[in-house]
């Protein structure tokens, strides 16, 4: 029987201007939390968060209040909301990443949040200033609410996941920079040096992400340059017979150029059980690199 549970569909050609434009926004929210909140290890501390009406920051702790940002794709608003103060709102709508700049800080400093970011976008090619970018500037509300609505149900499978694993796990975040929402498993191994290599991101930011040994899967929602979104799963550092193993379900393939499994989100959404389907893959590539990188498996995992 078919799966009752409607998961969107998603066309990369159709989400792209939207996607570019939220790529920039979430980024901009992003960089607020990473200039504010204390250091978590694997900058865990700049992540963003699913929730029942978009993406959050969740709480902020800054000079004896909490605030927050909310993106909500269900009315189309930015909300900053603080401890002391009356909840403040923008329009998400179609305009400049510059516009959107200027009037989230004008906004902050409303509330009595006074706060100076890296003002350049990472993991992305060229970083133009969030305040001279006039380039982005579309927003579909219907493609907005799509993406948010998958990540929704991606979001559940991935902590059905994360349960079942007791030694150290991330939580399930959605990280700006290449904007996936990912999950980790780490087998408490140091790793050997990362070597870097994503675009504006600091050498040391990468060496300290990739300090211990993971097993990482997330969902990415595609690019220009990789036109469709997909699930995917890697290990760091990645054994030479990893790329052999066999993974759930059949139509997730190993690709050598970026060095990990994937699966096509239109595989999952189109089977009679995407949930099932999601799960296979995700635990079938941990097994993979749990396997070929001898993890203590007996002390990690959920008996």
């Amino acid at each position: 029987m078919k799966n009752k549970t409607i998961w969107p569909e998603l066309k990369f050609d159709e989400l792209k201007p939207t996607l570019d434009t939220l790529h920039q926004w979430i980024q901009i929210v992003g960089k607020i939390r990473l200039k504010t909140m204390p250091w978590q290890n694997h900058s865990w501390h700049t992540t963003l968060y699913i929730t029942s009406s978009g993406f959050s920051t969740y709480g902020i702790p800054y000079q004896g209040r909490i605030f927050q940002i909310d993106f909500n794709f269900k009315k189309h608003e930015l909300l900053i909301s603080c401890s002391n103060k009356e909840t403040i709102n923008m329009k998400l709508k179609s305009r400049t990443v510059s516009d959107f700049y200027d009037e989230l800080f004008e906004k902050l400093k409303l509330t009595g949040i006074d706060i100076k970011i890296h003002d350049r976008p990472n993991e992305i090619e060229p970083a133009i200033p969030f305040k001279e970018n006039t380039i982005q500037k579309e927003y579909d509300p219907e493609q907005a609410n799509k993406l948010w609505i998958t990540m929704l149900k991606i979001n559940e499978v991935f902590h059905q996941f994360r349960s079942k694993f007791i030694g150290k796990a991330s939580p399930v975040h959605l990280f700006w920079g290449a904007f996936d929402l990912a999950v980790t498993r780490f087998s408490g191994n140091n790793a050997p040096l990362h070597q870097g290599g994503m675009p504006n991101i600091p050498l040391e930011v990468m060496q300290e992400a990739y300090s211990k040994e993971v097993s990482s899967a997330g969902f990415w929602p595609g690019s220009e340059d990789f036109p469709y979104p997909i699930f995917y799963s890697y290990a760091y550092p990645s054994q030479e017979n990893f790329a052999k193993q066999k993974v759930l379900p059949e139509k997730a393939f190993y690709n050598q150029e970026m060095g990990e499994f994937i699966l096509k989100y239109e595989d999952v959404r189109n089977s009679d059980q995407p949930e099932n389907i999601l799960y296979d893959f995700l635990q079938s590539t941990y097994e993979a690199a749990a396997i070929t990188s001898n993890w203590d498996r007996e002390n990690l995992e959920l008996k």
